[in-house]
């Protein structure tokens, strides 16, 4: 039976989609049957034969070595660089649920280990109309997922990092660690950042990733025991 997390982080910019391809490469280098999804990306890149191609799913597919099309990672691909639900206001063909629960178990279907990754932060609307008003939590519940959140230890991580971790926890979504990327382990403050959101999470930081790390540092095992 295939078993899922769902990745998230503090904010943009953060590292979210890095991380998330060293988490899937981590896997399939220990010839586990991994893959990748994400229910809506936005601010796809124009191809030169006039496609739009999903950066996110391409560049996880690269690193991890996933035998399949971008595409055919992604449900609602947007070109509009802004929060989904406003990306189909201006383009239409806005996320729905059900589309994403049949993607989803589609790509359960082929894999054992399925890494789904978010859109920006936790507070993301995915569609947001006269019709229908989804946030991403309401994916992460509705597929049932756990998730690991992606932080990390520059000034005023702690506050983003901890927040974070509470509005999940508030919202009934369990949180399976924290893992912090850019990590340099020979500064102060960062030590002490990741020694903070530890103590006022209860969350462990599962695993630290240096900048332009090609690997993540973690056990395996220890790994593919977040997935469930």
């Amino acid at each position: 039976m295939s078993k899922g997390i769902f990745i998230t982080a503090i904010g943009t910019d953060v590292g979210k989609t890095y991380v998330t391809g060293l988490i899937v490469k981590k896997l399939r280098d220990a010839k586990l049957n991994a893959g990748y999804y994400k229910a809506a990306l936005s601010g796809a890149e124009e191809q030169p034969d006039g496609t739009w191609l999903p950066g996110d799913a391409a560049f996880v597919g690269k690193i991890a070595g996933i035998p399949e099309k971008p595409d055919d990672m992604v449900s609602y691909i947007y070109k509009t660089a802004v929060s989904p639900h406003l990306a189909a206001q201006r383009e239409g063909n806005p996320v729905e649920m059900e589309k994403v629960q049949a993607d989803f178990k589609a790509a359960q279907a082929k894999y054992d280990y399925l890494t789904m990754e978010g859109s920006g932060g936790i507070i993301c609307p995915i569609r947001w109309d006269e019709k229908e008003h989804i946030l991403l939590e309401d994916v992460i519940k509705t597929l049932g997922l756990g998730t690991l959140v992606i932080s990390n230890a520059a000034l005023g991580s702690i506050n983003a990092c901890v927040l974070t971790v509470y509005y999940l926890q508030q919202h009934g979504i369990p949180v399976r660690g924290i893992i912090l990327n850019n990590y340099d382990d020979t500064d102060f403050m960062q030590k002490d950042n990741k020694l903070m959101m530890e103590a006022l999470t209860k969350v462990p930081v599962i695993a630290c990733v240096k900048p332009d790390a090609q690997e993540l540092d973690i056990d395996v095992d220890l790994l593919k025991s977040l997935y469930k």
